[in-house]
């Protein structure tokens, strides 16, 4: 069974709400699999993504269309050890705990 996260792109209509993404260099604390980190790609941002585990940011890397591979950089890393790519104009920590 294939699981399918906000079909209905409510969260894509909640981030183009809350700022304007194109151009904006944005960091993602706890990027999972990379969903997030396209969708914000699509949105215009440039995204450096990181995650803890290294197999989550192996799918992600996988799962990546090729279109945003210029625009989306995955990552192993931790909040507490901040990629030294900034300065970030956002910063998104969201689904992570």
């Amino acid at each position: 069974m294939t699981i399918r996260i906000d079909p209905e792109q409510r969260e894509v209509r909640a981030l183009r709400r809350v700022a304007t993404w194109r151009g904006k260099r944005v960091l993602e604390v706890g990027c999972g699999d990379g969903r997030l980190s396209v969708r914000l790609a699509r949105l215009g941002a440039i995204v450096v993504a990181i995650d803890p585990e290294s197999s989550l940011i192996r799918i992600a890397r996988r799962n990546l269309p090729p279109r945003y591979a210029s625009r989306v950089r995955f990552r192993v890393g931790t909040a507490e050890r901040m990629p030294h790519d900034g300065p970030f104009d956002a910063v998104i920590f969201s689904w992570s705990l």
